[in-house]
Parts: structure tokens; sequence; C-alpha cells
């Protein structure tokens, strides 16, 4: 009890901090980030061990939540973004052989580490002891992929392909939910191959969709872009990096780009997607403090190094693929981004290795 109340202490005076300081909207957006990361971890919402249950158990109840989150956050954010589009920003990235690469050893990675962006993120702040380690090199990875993306993105890409744009709101609409009920589908189609009984849905996991998608529109509306995780990671580093001279961020391709080389320059606190990590990991933190004694695997030495250097991949992945679960799947294909449902063929791909390289290792 002193534990939380230490908390809601913490939360407030620092969601009073940005209101008086920083802006009302990084403090709105603090809240959004402490929604998510408390329904996140309360619901135990994995988008990894969803379709790590899918490929390993024939399970499809953790896709389907996902797919149902898909379906609301699109069904909001498609039309508004028709309605507003000055005001907000779609999640674009361009089609790319770094998007095809990316994408698939992020879906690897993500299994062996057991996290994805948001999971990492809230299993840090459940105080799992693999995450908490990870989160740090998820971020020096994120960095150097973003360092490197220039050479990447010369290796082929195409312009993003946004279907509002290219369709309007209606079309965009229906071919957005033709492919989730494709996926859905497959989904289903698989898990029958466990016997008529399996579970399709999971209470728990349904209403945990319906608040991520509800606060995934939340935080467009307020930040005037979509939900993402790996930018912020990618941030901290680049200025610890730069705070210590040991990058120039004048030469490099990405972070000269006007938009990121002002976020390195202001407070992190100003930074949108920092703060709603930074709320994510609040949230989480209030979840671990109501349970006492969160049960953690006891790894080897060999799974250590392994999951360390998974977790270095899935920040450079990331990078490379313009997004995670989140700034990818979740923000892209909600917002009409073609590179979004690319991302999910590749990231799947990927994670069937993934689950193989898991169970070699003994995870």
């Amino acid at each position: 009890m002193k534990n939380r109340a230490l908390l809601i202490v913490l939360f407030t005076l620092f969601t009073g901090f940005l209101f008086w300081f920083v802006s009302i909207r990084q403090s709105l957006l603090f809240i959004v980030g402490i929604g998510l990361g408390l329904t996140l971890a309360g619901a135990r919402f994995g988008f990894t061990t969803g379709w790590r249950n899918l490929i390993e158990q024939r399970d499809a109840s953790g896709v389907l939540a996902q797919l149902v989150l898909l379906a609301i956050a699109a069904g909001i954010s498609i039309p508004l973004l028709a309605k507003f589009p000055t005001e907000l920003n779609a999640a674009l990235g361009p089609p790319s052989i770094s998007l095809l690469i990316g994408a698939l050893v992020f879906g690897a990675a993500m299994q062996i580490a057991d996290g994805c962006g948001s999971g990492t993120l809230y299993k840090a702040g459940l105080g799992i002891p693999l995450n908490m380690a990870i989160l740090p090199v998820f971020a020096l990875g994120s960095f150097l992929g973003s360092a490197h993306l220039g050479w990447w993105l010369e290796l082929g890409h195409l312009q993003p392909v946004g279907l509002v744009t290219e369709l309007g709101a209606s079309k965009a609409l229906l071919v957005t939910y033709i492919g989730l009920l494709v996926l859905g589908l497959a989904a289903w189609a698989w898990s029958k191959t466990a016997g008529p009984t399996r579970q399709l849905f999971n209470k728990t996991l349904l209403v945990g969709a319906v608040v991520i998608a509800l606060l995934a529109v939340l935080n467009l509306l307020i930040a005037g872009q979509p939900w993402g995780v790996v930018y912020g990671f990618g941030l901290w580093a680049a200025k610890i990096a730069q705070a210590t001279q040991l990058f120039d961020p004048t030469l490099n391709t990405f972070w000269s780009q006007p938009v990121n080389a002002a976020a390195l320059e202001q407070s992190v606190f100003l930074d949108l997607t920092s703060i709603t990590n930074l709320g994510i990991l609040a949230g989480a933190l209030w979840v671990f403090s109501r349970k006492s004694g969160q049960a953690s695997q006891r790894l080897t030495a060999k799974q250590w190094m392994v999951g360390i250097i998974a977790g270095f991949l899935l920040g450079y992945s990331s990078r490379l693929a313009f997004g995670c679960n989140v700034g990818a799947m979740v923000s892209g294909i909600s917002t009409g981004s073609l590179h979004g449902w690319i991302w999910v063929a590749m990231a799947f791909i990927g994670s069937l290795f993934g689950v193989r390289i898991r169970r070699y290792f003994g995870y």
C-alpha cells in the first residue's frame, strides 16, 4: 500500500511538472502512456506471446485479439486522417529492402528476447530481469540502426504508400478490413488443427485490445502522430552518444534531418514518443507494485548472452523496418500504410524461425 501511494505521488508530481514546465500535450501523453502500460501489463497483452502461442500451441486467441485492436483503431483513425489531413499524420514507411530484412530479423529476435518494443518496456517495468537488461541494448541497436539507415535505403526503396491518400477513407478502410478478415480466417484455420475445443477468444485479451485501441487513437489525436515506441529508444542512445562526443549527427543522413536534429537538441521531455514510453514504464511499475513476487525464469549464462544479442537485434532491425509491432503493425495498418502489411508478413516468417531458435536454447 505504501509503495502504491508513493507511486501515485510521483506520477502526479511528474504529470504536474510536464503540465507546468513542458506542455499540456506532454502531460496528457504521459497519462495515455500510463494507461497503455497498465493495460499491457495488467492484461499481459503480448504481441510476441500471441504469435508464439499461435505457432506452437495453435492458440489463436492472442492473434485474434490483436486483429480486434487493429479493426477498432483503423475504424476510427482512417476517417480521422481523411478529415484532418494536415493536423494528423499516418505511420508511413517506404517499402524497401531494409523493411524486408528488418521485419524478418525483428520477428525472429522478438521471440528469442520474449518481447517486442512495447513488450520489452512493460516487462522491464514489471521487473523481469532479462527485459530490464535488454532495454539499454535495444536502445543502442535502435540508434545504430537509425545511423545506418541511409546506407540500407540505398539498396533499394519505393516511396511510402498511404491507402487513405491513394484510395480515400472508405476504400482504405474496406481494404484494411478485408486484410484483417483474411488474417483472422487464416489464424482460425491454423487453430483448428489443434482440435475443435480450442478457445478462440480470451476475454481479458479482448478487453485489453479495446482499451489499447482507444488509447492508440487518443495518442494520435493528442500527438498528431500515431503511437510509436522504438524512435524514443534510439533518441535516448543518440543523445548519450552526442553528449559524449562519440557521434556527430550533422554527418549522418537520418539524424541530420530537421525533425530528428531538433529532437536531439531539445529536451527529451519534448519528444512525443519518449513521454509515452515513460508512461508505459510507469503503468507497468504500478501493476508490479500490486503484485507480490513476480515469478522469473532462471536463465543460464548462454541464455542471457543469446537474449542480450536478440535485444540488440530488436533495436537495430526495428529501425530498418520502420517500427515494431506498435509502430509498424498497429500504427502502420491502422493508419493505412502499406508497409505495415509487408512488415506483418515478414515478421511472422521471422517468428517461425525465432520460435525454433528459442526452443533450441531452452527458453
